[in-house]
C-alpha cells in the first residue's frame, strides 16, 4: 500500500511539473493563434521562427555564450578544485563554504549584485558598457562553482599513491598531473562542462540584469516577446529549448565514468 502511494505521489508530482510544458509543446503545432481552439496541425510557427532575424541573433548569442562560458568555467573550476583538494584544515572548509554560496544564493541576488559591480566599475572605465562581455563574465562566474562541485568528489576518490608512484618513476610534477590526476578526473570535468553549458543555456535572471540593449539571449527574447502577448512562435521556441536541454541532460546522466576510467587504464597499460 505504501509503495502504491509513493508511485501515485510521484506520478502526481511529475504531472504537475510537466503538464504545462506538454500543453505548450502541443500548441506549438496549433494552426490557430488561439490558446483555447485547436485549428489543426501545422509547422508554420517553426518556419516563422527560423526566419526571424532577432531570434537567430539571440540563438547565436546564446550558443556562443554557453560554449565560451562553459569552457572558461571548466578551466578555472577544474584548477580551483585541484587547489581546494590540496588544502587542509579550517581554511579548506571556509573556501568550500564560499564556493557553495553562488549555488544556493537566489539568481536575482547574483544578477543584481553583478549589475551593481559593473555599474561601479564603469565609473573608472567609461568606455566599457553592458554587453556581450559582461554576459560572458557573469555566466562564467555562476558556472564555476558547478564545475568545482563536479570535480571535487572525483578528486576525493583518487588514490594519492598513484601520483606519488608516478613521481617515483621519473615523472615531473606537471607530467605526473597530466598523466595520472587529469586522466582520472576527466569524466568529472566533462560532466561539469556539460552542466555549465546547460546552466548557461537555461539562465534568464542573470542575463536580464547584465545584458546590453542589443544583446539578447533566447530566454530574454522570450520574455520580451511574451510581454506583448503570447505569440505562437514563443511556444515553438520554448519547445525547442526544452527538448535541447532535455537531450543535453540525458547525455550528462548517461555519461559512464567507469568506462572512461577503463579507457584511461588501457591507455596507461599501453604506455607502460
Amino acid at each position: 500500500m505504501i509503495r502504491l502511494l509513493k508511485k501515485i505521489y510521484l506520478a502526481v508530482m511529475l504531472l504537475f511539473m510537466y503538464a504545462p510544458i506538454a500543453v505548450l509543446i502541443v500548441y506549438s503545432f496549433n494552426a490557430s493563434r488561439s490558446r483555447s481552439v485547436w485549428g489543426g496541425f501545422t509547422l508554420d510557427w517553426y518556419a516563422q521562427l527560423l526566419r526571424d532575424k532577432s531570434i537567430q541573433r539571440a540563438l547565436s548569442t546564446t550558443l556562443s555564450l554557453a560554449f565560451l562560458s562553459a569552457l572558461l568555467a571548466t578551466i578555472i573550476g577544474a584548477a580551483a578544485a585541484v587547489g581546494i583538494h590540496s588544502m587542509r584544515g579550517a581554511f579548506k572548509k571556509t573556501v568550500l563554504a564560499v564556493t557553495n554560496i553562488p549555488v544556493i544564493m537566489p539568481d536575482i541576488v547574483m544578477g543584481l549584485s553583478l549589475l551593481v559591480l559593473y555599474t561601479y566599475l564603469f565609473h573608472f572605465f567609461p568606455g566599457i558598457k553592458l554587453g556581450y562581455g559582461t554576459l560572458l563574465v557573469s555566466h562564467t562566474t555562476f558556472n564555476i562553482p558547478y564545475v568545482i562541485l563536479s570535480v571535487l568528489p572525483k578528486l576525493k576518490q583518487l588514490d594519492p599513491n598513484l601520483y606519488e608512484a608516478a613521481l617515483d618513476l621519473g615523472c615531473t610534477p606537471i607530467k605526473g598531473f597530466f598523466k595520472v590526476v587529469l586522466q582520472e578526473i576527466t569524466s568529472a570535468i566533462v560532466t561539469g562542462a556539460m552542466l555549465a553549458f546547460t546552466m548557461s543555456l537555461d539562465d534568464f535572471i542573470v542575463s536580464y540584469f547584465t545584458k546590453g540593449d542589443g544583446d539578447n539571449t533566447l530566454s530574454t527574447i522570450i520574455y520580451s516577446m511574451a510581454r506583448r502577448g503570447v505569440n505562437p512562435k514563443i511556444n515553438a521556441l520554448s519547445a525547442i529549448m526544452f527538448v535541447a536541454v532535455l537531450l543535453l541532460l540525458y547525455v550528462i546522466n548517461s555519461f559512464d565514468p567507469s568506462k572512461a576510467q577503463k579507457a584511461n587504464g588501457l591507455g596507461l597499460e599501453g604506455e607502460s
